[in-house]
């Protein structure tokens, strides 16, 4: 495939040089803008290496956030806040405009980068031309109660009293926390990965499924390979106390943009169960709520054809 732009860019946002990898086949295409989930979680070599097919009708945009990849270094500790990141995410967009000669840009997010692309299209709508979230964000403290039951359920129709143990040893997360923020979600997103709530295909681990991809990319430096691993942990960390308090449901729901939620019907890492209320109570000028019957929390990596073909006819109808 030839591609009329394919960089590789450090771009100053919000005071520190921040990357972003740039792809597509032309310039007069519409922008698509990935955000990625975690917080800390990189996914730019995930999605130019799966998903470069849609450079055919989108210039693709991939962006390491402040404090993990390419973006790590130079990041102050107190830095790494919700609304740092929704500024950074408003100045980027901005920025991509200006430089691809765009009014509007799409936005694509998943898990957490539903979170930042909601708060962008609530707070920064005027260069948003379109909104897309999977693994939907609802209720950030609720969200973690409903994720720790559905582990802790599951343990106990397998009888499997090591998993019931360590789920018990770790607590129910209060206010959206386990008492040790990192290891205790790492504990139980093990936990609930095992059995099935985060991806219906793979059976791998997050070493596996997460890091080992990253490592073995070709898509990032070595300086990014340690951002990726020094960044993961800190940014959420220091990040998770403020993001896991948002509620949306709490928050307006009259979106400027279109605005559609692609959900994995088995997800119970950002659970499904909260979605259908989410999404009844949003208006938009176009909205829906599509559900990946064979997908958990990551639909376009479990079903990437269907996910594509629909997010093309959902997007260039407004182009």
């Amino acid at each position: 495939m030839v591609y009329e732009i394919d960089e590789i860019r450090k771009v100053k946002i919000g005071g520190v040089n921040q990357k972003i990898h740039i792809r597509g086949e032309k310039k007069s295409n519409p922008v698509l803008l990935f955000l990625h989930g975690g917080p800390g979680v990189t996914n730019r070599h995930g999605v130019l290496a799966r998903h470069s097919d849609l450079c055919d009708d989108f210039t693709i945009v991939c962006w390491d956030q402040r404090g993990t990849g390419g973006s790590y270094w130079g990041v102050k500790d107190e830095s790494l806040n919700l609304n740092q990141l929704i500024e950074d995410g408003a100045e980027l967009l901005e920025y991509l405009c200006t430089q691809l000669k765009k009014e509007k840009i799409f936005i694509q997010g998943g898990s957490w980068g539903t979170e930042l692309g909601t708060y962008l299209c609530l707070r920064h709508p005027e260069r948003i031309a379109g909104y897309i979230g999977s693994g939907q964000v609802v209720d950030g403290v609720l969200n973690e109660e409903l994720s720790y039951d559905f582990a802790m359920q599951k343990a106990k129709e397998a009888n499997c009293t090591e998993d019931i143990e360590t789920l018990e040893r770790i607590g129910r997360p209060v206010d959206g926390c386990y008492r040790e923020i990192f290891d205790g979600m790492m504990t139980q997103r093990k936990i609930m990965k095992k059995y099935g709530g985060h991806s219906l295909k793979s059976k791998g681990t997050y070493w596996t499924d997460t890091a080992l991809p990253i490592i073995k990319s070709k898509e990032y430096t070595l300086m990014d390979k340690i951002g990726v691993a020094n960044g993961y942990k800190r940014c959420l960390t220091l990040m998770w106390p403020t993001t896991c308090k948002c509620n949306f449901m709490a928050e307006d729901t009259n979106f400027p943009m279109p605005y559609y939620i692609f959900q994995g019907r088995h997800d119970n890492n950002t659970p499904s169960a909260l979605v259908q209320d989410y999404f009844d109570k949003v208006q938009a000028p176009d909205k829906d709520l599509i559900w990946f019957e064979n997908s958990a929390h990551g639909p376009m990596g479990e079903e990437p054809e269907l996910y594509k073909k629909l997010l093309r006819e959902k997007f260039l109808k407004w182009v």
